[in-house]
């Protein structure tokens, strides 16, 4: 199997500094659109006349959709090209965030969401993959730790950008705020993205997809009404049940297929299975941060949504410093060190969130959410580029499916699992008792921190030399 490309076989210059911008967009507005909804909504309630309960199903819907289309991402990149298919997925969640805008009825936003995740979700896998085949191993680390940013960005900003529109503006341009980015992106598109395409591209594996697709969608629809009292224990069950059975039948048929959706032989390349279960047992800890710290300041502490949204800001900008100094420190250090001591420090800094109470000083929040920025950035780009360390170029695009369908369902695990740890140290008959609801928050935070250093477990696997190309740098000016 070979990579044709309808651009020149070497990127241009001018193709590898605006590419990483490229990307870097895309996935703001996929990152971004999981959470910016949240806050508003009462709001998009109250205006399409249903009850806040209801709009449970908007918000799923979205998820849902991002996981059902993703692993098919890496085999529509392969048949139609990166450019087609990145310009397709960003033509079609702009279209989805203009029909969602103009919605006046709860069935048809649920049903505009589904396409809107439908573009989302094949905008983040399609973009690694560019960015995997456009810069020689020796760049690759730079250019992913500033495209990985926007996706540690956007869920921060998403609460916060939510709360101001739907306070300052109208709710539906919580929507049309994806129009002129996305059209911008468009442009972007057939001016600078390389065309990659793979010439003898295999026949899609319709089973698969099916046996998958629905696996995974149910098990996401299961994480989303976790905890809720929409359904019983046993229908829960049920349905984790059928999700999981769904999933183990794919795993029979993808020993079975000839060209499986997603080729799980990958999972025997020692850094692709480290990096992709490392990264799903890490975000089990860390990835119900964004969930957690909106309760500690607003709940907790009493803090406004825009003052809440104020002190997790320093996350954002701390992650942004990253990108200078991440190369040097894989190269210096090599990933399994960078690993296994960054998560261990990831754990601790959690802990550490479980002591903020209302007599903590601002400027020490400040400094902790700066220092969890910094190395949650590190971790992300860390885990995302050790992915590809040592896969064949011809296995890039389901290396990228595989892993951006896990990612999606580890950010769904992570919050599930906070919300249960919450639930269980703050039953009901305490939640209105400020001091107990810190306290448990404050048990929370320890036993997820306790949790995220265990995971240093999987990354122990690694090789002092894995990923050793992906470390030897190259200057490359992204901006």
């Amino acid at each position: 199997m070979t990579v044709a490309t309808s651009s020149s076989a070497t990127p241009s210059d001018a193709v590898k500094r605006m590419l990483p911008w490229l990307v870097a967009v895309a996935f703001f507005m996929e990152s971004l659109d999981t959470t910016i909804l949240n806050t508003a909504v009462p709001v998009v309630a109250k205006a399409l006349a249903v009850s806040p309960l209801s709009m449970k199903s908007v918000l799923a819907s979205y998820t849902l959709s991002l996981a059902v289309f993703i692993p098919v991402s890496g085999w529509m990149a392969d048949r139609f090209g990166t450019r087609r298919v990145f310009a397709a997925a960003i033509g079609i969640f702009t279209l989805g965030s203009f029909l969602c805008g103009v919605s006046s009825d709860i069935r048809l936003l649920v049903a505009c969401r589904v396409l809107q995740g439908c573009g989302g979700a094949m905008m983040v896998p399609v973009g690694r993959l560019t960015l995997v085949r456009t810069f020689p191993k020796s760049e690759f680390i730079r250019a992913m730790s500033f495209v990985a940013i926007p996706g540690l960005i956007g869920p921060m900003l998403g609460p916060v950008a939510g709360g101001l529109i739907v306070g300052y503006l109208h709710w539906r341009a919580i929507f049309f705020l994806n129009i002129p980015i996305g059209i911008a992106g468009l442009t972007l598109v057939y001016l600078h993205l390389p065309d990659y395409r793979e010439t003898d591209a295999k026949p899609l594996d319709l089973e698969g997809l099916i046996l998958f697709g629905a696996g995974i969608a149910l098990l996401s629809y299961v994480l989303e009404i976790f905890g809720e009292h929409t359904l019983g224990a046993g229908e829960v069950l049920g349905l984790l049940a059928i999700s999981l059975a769904l999933i183990f039948g794919y795993g029979l048929h993808a020993t079975r297929a000839p060209f499986p959706l997603l080729q799980l032989s990958l999972f025997r390349i020692r850094t692709f299975a480290a990096a992709v279960s490392g990264s799903f047992v890490t975000r089990l800890g860390i990835g119900g941060v964004p969930f957690l710290l909106p309760l500690l300041y607003q709940v907790g502490l009493g803090l406004s949504p825009v003052q809440s949204g104020l002190l997790i800001m320093p996350q954002a900008a701390a992650a942004m410093s990253t990108k200078f100094f991440m190369p040097a420190i894989l190269e210096r250090l090599g990933y399994r060190v960078v690993l296994i001591s960054n998560t261990i420090i990831l754990g601790v800094l959690l802990m550490l969130f479980g002591t903020i109470g209302p007599g903590t000083p601002v400027w020490l929040i400040v400094l902790q959410a700066c220092c969890y920025g910094a190395l949650a950035s590190m971790q992300y780009t860390s885990m995302n580029t050790l992915v590809y360390a040592d896969v064949p170029s011809n296995k890039a695009s389901n290396a990228s499916s595989i892993a951006s369908t896990l990612q999606q369902l580890s950010m769904s695990f992570g919050v599930a699992a906070a919300g249960l740890v919450t639930v269980f140290f703050i039953p009901a008959s305490l939640r209105s008792n400020p001091h107990e609801f810190i306290e448990g928050l404050h048990r929370a935070f320890f036993l997820l921190g306790a949790f995220t250093i265990l995971s240093t477990i999987v990354f122990s696997r690694l090789k002092g030399a894995d990923g050793a190309d992906e470390t030897r740098q190259k200057d490359i000016h992204l901006g």
